[in-house]
């Protein structure tokens, strides 16, 4: 099933220990909600977002692991597979956009900058972002996701 044209989406980086999980508003503008979970809690979080009505559909990796999280997200909401090459690169020099880098880090190079912590959440707004075709923003009271 297509996603819909509007309303709230999500986006998942699905891995074996933890996943990427964001939920941006329905103008998709804004991301609301940025979580690094273990895949129980983040098959759950959908669920429940789902069942408020916090989503429309979700936007999933289409790298390993997918199929599986096809299989199960499939009866649960539209699903949409966003090409996943390249989101690490790509969600590292993401996290340093949105969040600057201070101290220190400032001094490095950014080729050499690492994020201070997992930042699966950066890569599932990247896997958004790339459906959707333009950059959503984060509000300042949404820090980097802990894991």
């Amino acid at each position: 099933m297509p996603l819909p044209a509007h309303g709230p989406l999500a986006a998942l980086d699905p891995g074996r220990c933890k996943c990427g999980l964001v939920r941006c508003d329905p103008a998709r503008q804004q991301v609301l909600a940025a979580l690094i979970l273990e895949p129980e809690q983040a098959l759950a979080q959908l669920r429940a977002w789902q069942a408020e009505g916090a989503v429309a559909g979700v936007v999933l990796g289409d790298g390993t692991g997918s199929r599986h999280w096809s299989q199960r997200l499939a009866p649960l909401l539209p699903l949409q597979l966003v090409d996943e090459r390249r989101t690490t690169l790509e969600a590292r020099r993401r996290f340093w956009q949105l969040f600057p880098p201070r101290g220190w880090r400032r001094l490095l190079p950014e080729g050499l900058r690492q994020p201070p912590g997992p930042w699966d959440d950066v890569v599932a707004q990247l896997l958004l972002e790339r459906h959707l075709g333009h950059p959503l923003s984060r509000p300042p009271s949404l820090p980097p996701a802990a894991f």
